[in-house]
């Protein structure tokens, strides 16, 4: 297989065909898409500001939706908790960066430290609020936070810290040294897969951005959904008689699911400084967190731990293809055979249209079915979740460049 052409989702221009690289082998752009199709028992998983199940209207018909913000929240939480990756490749989403430091400073006064973190965050433009949290939300790198500390605790006697309050423009200005260079100079996305995979924007400091290697799109049902209600009263144990103590109501839905994601390899490998091998370990736990991983809505009232029935990933070239319009005429239920069933061969035939028309021959399928409406010849399809992340990696590898050590 020819190794991937760099190239990046921002540029909106179509993607250059294939080309040669200076020994004349073929080189073309790399896209490894996920598609899903999971089917959740009746829950409440990703709920809007009024508490109902989030939902959107797709081919005129009322679908039931799960946000993409949520489905990589829950990606990454699974990542983490299960150890997919080792913790200094982890990224963490906080307003608390000035505790997280202080705590790595713990050889040095509590309060001193508060002050010199605080000061050295300011000459880097990062100003705290009265409450010691940061404006808001930033998303660093482990490897980052670790390096920040670091470097505060090696310039300790070159930060002064000054007992007025001070504006973010004074406070750089009042700076000493090059400390605020010094700690701009650190965020380089410190090769946290998260922050690689998802992006980040830092409104203070934007030269430290990183665009996002993975898109993921909102899950929208394959059928058309309605809105039920669950009427449900809360009883007081001590009563003699049955006395209500509570009454009130739980909107839900149950529906499958289209999911889709896809990841710039190219863009991937770049964010993580052309480290391959954690540009395959990413693509593996990555694989493995997409599968297993289920939002936390309401879960202690609806346990809807629903993993999907059909897996695939297509590595695709000439550019990506979400399937989503396969969806656009909703599913209509049969007697013969589930909704997940059907959703699987309206998925199989859409593609095979698209592909015919804006695939590429060198594209390829994996599959993880227990629909067993894949049809055979169509890609490899393997057993397990384990096996299945292995050949996705393993599919990644052909396509990435070797460096020539």
């Amino acid at each position: 297989m020819a190794p991937c052409k760099p190239t990046t989702f921002k540029t909106g221009l179509p993607i250059s065909p294939q080309t040669n690289d200076t020994q004349g082998n073929d080189i073309m752009p790399c896209f490894l898409e996920f598609h899903l199709i999971q089917n959740f028992a009746p829950s409440n998983l990703n709920r809007d500001d009024t508490g109902s199940p989030k939902d959107a209207l797709f081919g005129g018909h009322r679908r039931a939706r799960i946000s993409s913000q949520c489905l990589k929240r829950s990606v990454r939480l699974l990542a983490a908790t299960q150890n997919l990756l080792s913790p200094e490749h982890r990224g963490v989403r906080t307003k608390q960066l000035k505790n997280l430091l202080v705590e790595r400073l713990s050889q040095r006064d509590p309060e001193e430290a508060g002050a010199k973190v605080e000061a050295a965050l300011a000459s880097a433009g990062l100003k705290l609020k009265d409450d010691g949290k940061t404006e808001y939300l930033l998303f660093l790198g482990e490897g980052e936070v670790a390096a920040l500390a670091s470097l505060i605790d090696r310039e300790w006697e070159e930060i002064t810290v000054s007992a007025e309050k001070k504006s973010k423009k004074d406070a750089k200005a009042a700076a000493s040294g090059d400390v605020g260079k010094k700690l701009k100079a650190l965020l380089d996305g410190g090769k946290a897969v998260d922050v690689a995979m998802f992006g980040r924007m830092l409104a203070d400091m934007p030269a430290v951005n990183q665009d996002a290697a993975c898109q993921v799109a909102h899950a929208i049902s394959t059928h058309r959904v309605e809105r039920e209600f669950d009427y449900f009263t809360a009883v007081d144990d001590k009563e003699e008689d049955v006395v209500t103590g509570m009454i009130g109501q739980v909107e839900f839905n149950s529906a499958t699911f289209y999911r889709y994601a896809v990841i710039d390899l190219d863009k991937l490998t770049a964010n993580l400084q052309n480290d391959r091998d954690l540009v395959l370990a990413a693509v593996r736990a990555f694989t493995m967190a997409t599968a297993r991983a289920v939002p936390s809505g309401k879960q202690n009232t609806f346990a809807a731990h629903n993993l999907p029935q059909f897996v695939g990933v297509c590595l695709r070239h000439a550019g990506p293809l979400n399937l989503a319009n396969a969806f656009e005429k909703p599913v209509s239920p049969q007697r013969e055979k589930s909704l997940t069933e059907l959703s699987v061969q309206r998925l199989v035939g859409h593609e095979d249209k698209l592909a015919a028309i804006y695939g590429s021959p060198e594209d390829q399928w994996l599959a993880l079915d227990l629909s067993g409406q894949w049809p055979e010849g169509k890609g490899l399809v393997t057993g397990t979740l384990v096996e299945f992340a292995q050949q996705v990696q393993a599919l990644a590898a052909e396509a990435l460049p070797v460096s020539a050590d």
